[in-house]
Order: C-alpha cells, then sequence, then structure tokens
C-alpha cells in the first residue's frame, strides 16, 4: 500500500502536468492529506470494499483511499490532461487502482462495482446535484456515499420542514436516504479557493423508501409545490391537472399549507392521492 511520502507532492504534480483547475469542468483541487485522509475516514470501514470516486483530478482524495484498508478503487474522471497524472498513480498500485476515462453523469453504473462498493468524493460543482438525482433513482446500487458539495447544497440535503433550505431536493434525498453532515471544509483548503464553503455528507440508502410512492408522481408533486413554494397548495398544485382541494382532501394535507410546511410524508401521500385521482373516470 503505497504512502504519501513515497509519492511527489501533489503541487509538483499539478505543475508537471499542467493540471490548473478549470472552471468550466466546476474542478476545486483538495490538496491537504489531513482534509482528504479526514474524508476517508467519514466514509466509516472501508475493510474489503470497493470505493468509486468522482473526479479525483490529481489524485488527492485517491491518495488517501489507497491508503485505507479498501479492497480497490474505481477512479472516473473525463479531464484527459489529469489521466496522465492518475496513470502513474495506478501504476504504483496495479491492480488495486483502476483509472476510467468518462463522463460521470454517463457512465453506466450497473455492473461497475459488485458489492459491497461505497461512493466517495469531492464532487465538481457543476454536476454534483445532477448526479446525486441520477444516483437517487437507484440509490441501493451503493451502500452508502460520502459527498462534498457546496455548503448550500448539503444545507438543503439534510434540511427539516419550515426551514429555507428545505425544498425538492431535500424531499427526493431523504426519501430514499438518510442524510448525515459530517463537517464543513473552508474554501483555502482548495486550489484554487471557490468562492463559497464546501461541507461533507454522508449518505446511507434506506432499506425502503421513507414512504409509499412513485417516484415519477413524487417529482411531479414536490415540483409543482415548490415551484410557487410562496403559495398555498391550493393555488400551487392547479398543474397538476386535477382539482387541489380534492387532491388535499384525500391525502389528508391542509389545503392552506405551503410546500415548506409539509413533511416528507405527507408529500407522499399527496403523491399516493395524485395517482388515485389520475387514474379516476
Amino acid at each position: 500500500m503505497s504512502r504519501p511520502t513515497e509519492l511527489a507532492p501533489l503541487g509538483d504534480v499539478i505543475r508537471r502536468f499542467d493540471l490548473g483547475a478549470r472552471k468550466r469542468l466546476g474542478q476545486h483541487f483538495l490538496l491537504d492529506l489531513n482534509l482528504t485522509r479526514r474524508i476517508v475516514r467519514a466514509a466509516g470501514d472501508l475493510a474489503g470494499r470497493i470505493v468509486v470516486e468522482i473526479g479525483p483530478g490529481p489524485g488527492g482524495l485517491t491518495r488517501a483511499l489507497l491508503e485505507s484498508p479498501a479492497e480497490r478503487v474505481i477512479a472516473i474522471e473525463r479531464d484527459a490532461r489529469c489521466l496522465a497524472a492518475l496513470a502513474e498513480l495506478e501504476a504504483r498500485e496495479p491492480g488495486r487502482l483502476r483509472v476510467m476515462a468518462g463522463d460521470a453523469l454517463e457512465v453506466e453504473y450497473d455492473g461497475l462495482a459488485p458489492a459491497p462498493a461505497v461512493v466517495v468524493a469531492n464532487l465538481p460543482y457543476n454536476i454534483s446535484t445532477a448526479l446525486l438525482l441520477r444516483w437517487l433513482t437507484r440509490p441501493d446500487r451503493f451502500e452508502g456515499y460520502t459527498l462534498m458539495f457546496q455548503k448550500e447544497v448539503a444545507a438543503r440535503l439534510g434540511a427539516g420542514p419550515g426551514t429555507k433550505a428545505y425544498g425538492r431536493l431535500t424531499v427526493m434525498t431523504q426519501w430514499r436516504c438518510r442524510v448525515e453532515p459530517c463537517f464543513d471544509v473552508p474554501a483555502r483548503a482548495f486550489t484554487p479557493p471557490p468562492k463559497v464553503r464546501s461541507s461533507v455528507v454522508r449518505l446511507t440508502p434506506r432499506p425502503a423508501p421513507l414512504a409509499a410512492a412513485s417516484r415519477s408522481l413524487l417529482e411531479a408533486v414536490t415540483a409543482a409545490a415548490f415551484g410557487q413554494r410562496r403559495k398555498m397548495l391550493r393555488q400551487s398544485l392547479k398543474s397538476l391537472g386535477v382539482q387541489p382541494a380534492a387532491l388535499c382532501e384525500q391525502a389528508g394535507v391542509d389545503p392552506t399549507a405551503r410546500a415548506e410546511a409539509l413533511t416528507i410524508a405527507e408529500f407522499c401521500a399527496l403523491a399516493r392521492a395524485l395517482s388515485d385521482l389520475r387514474g379516476a373516470p
């Protein structure tokens, strides 16, 4: 197992391969090995597990993952410049590190890594939410996700009803996963420093969804409700094509409430009621 002291400093790797972070790729490299080790610790016991990493860049977090007792690391990177730098690390860890060239939004995750597998990643800011929503369509592909987001996105994931951060992303995430905020990371820890703070969050897929609902209908209900979050449900739910009053009555939800006041279970009740009403003659 390679130790960081045996490897060239990450700063040298960045200069040698001309790895200036590119804004269009949402790149902000995390080079502090103490912080990357802390992220790995937040992921829990990795012994015997396969770890999927997204956007490894020059390999800062990758090095910390290779220090762990993980069985294997699969690193997915779309920046061709970084692939050459990662290839050196891959050569030092034959059979234990696999570097894949590709866009994380287009990778086919089914069959990528046999269980038990987890995702640990400092996600590129520009794809973090889209990638999470894709994973949430099948969160059971992996046993857990330890991910870094912009702090405001992390706050939305773990928000509760009645708060400003509570929204559609909250509902869709907590419906399928338990959310555990881990720690914040200051902007100065990155190269280059982003204009926002970051947070590490751990997501653990639930054995079953929080409440019964069709995913597509739950998405429709939350999109309508939070799309006009300042309005009462009797107004914001009109776009669903059924009478909001009847929908709310069947779901047992107050039609004068606003979206941010509803629990996830109540949104699921609305999705079930929508299914019933749309299926009625």
